[in-house]
């Protein structure tokens, strides 16, 4: 199977990176990855990985079996309506907001679509991707996507009609941590504490907080409470967390997330 990329950027190249160097390459399951993007610069950095350039998105779209729509979705619909497409190919955009209704209004009716919503830490094999199959796939090209993606971390399917929401709980998210993470290392550099020191301590503190939810078989308020020692340093903190409504806030975010994912598609959120 030959493997294209329509656009080489963060989410693209990080994509490109992790399945390159997966057992799929290895064992011949997808003979060549090829990439176009208008930034010449950006494809010359990826064939140190084994990845082609090809001319035009035409000619990726001409050879590609699997073809990855990975560029901006505020621009997709020019792309689209300047491509020519064949109906044994699938598409598997991971344009975030973007329907399998708009891209076969801007291609062919017949178009077969799996829309993926992965997440940045894919590039170092630790990635999170959502996906979703639509009408006219196949349960074994979905399984090859899934098994690409799940080469790369994990891949969980989801309902086609939840691909919009998915967005903040997996792959905007990273952006979300980072953020949390900066105000903790921010306190570490106000008190002195060596910040090299302070960003692995606070990151493993995460690693290790995203295995215990996960394999522990405690839920969200229990592994809180093993935490919290009755008048304790712990309550102390979350005291204030909760006084500020951090789980608000959060879902605040969440729905501003999902309400632009709807907005980039042009779509009405029920």
């Amino acid at each position: 199977m030959k493997l294209g990329f329509l656009g080489a950027g963060n989410m693209g190249t990080a994509m490109m990176r992790g399945i390159a160097a997966s057992p799929l390459m290895q064992d011949g399951t997808i003979a060549q990855i090829m990439s176009f993007d208008t930034d010449s610069a950006k494809l010359s950095a990826l064939a140190e990985i084994g990845v082609s350039a090809c001319e035009s998105a035409q000619a990726l779209a001409d050879a590609s079996d699997f073809l990855v729509l990975a560029v901006k979705p505020q621009v997709l619909g020019g792309v689209l309506e300047s491509l020519t497409l064949r109906k044994e190919q699938v598409i598997i955009s991971i344009c975030a907001g973007i329907s399998a209704e708009f891209i076969r209004s801007r291609t062919i009716p017949d178009a077969r679509i799996i829309l993926v919503m992965p997440n940045t830490p894919l590039m170092l094999g630790l990635g999170a991707t959502a996906l979703a199959k639509c009408d006219g796939i196949t349960d074994s090209e979905f399984a090859l996507a899934k098994q690409m993606f799940a080469t790369c971390g994990i891949a969980e399917e989801v309902p086609e009609s939840k691909m919009r929401e998915i967005i903040a709980v997996n792959s905007s998210s990273p952006a979300f941590l980072y953020l949390f993470a900066k105000g903790f290392l921010e306190f570490a550099e106000k008190e002195g504490i060596e910040s090299g020191a302070a960003l692995r301590l606070f990151a493993q503190a995460m690693v290790g907080s995203a295995k215990m939810m996960t394999d522990s078989g405690y839920s969200i308020d229990e592994l809180i409470k093993m935490v919290s020692s009755p008048g304790g340093t712990t309550l102390a903190g979350l005291s204030e967390l909760y006084d500020g409504d951090l789980t608000g806030t959060v879902r605040k975010c969440c729905e501003h997330c999902t309400d632009r994912a709807y907005e980039l598609a042009g779509a009405e959120r029920r």
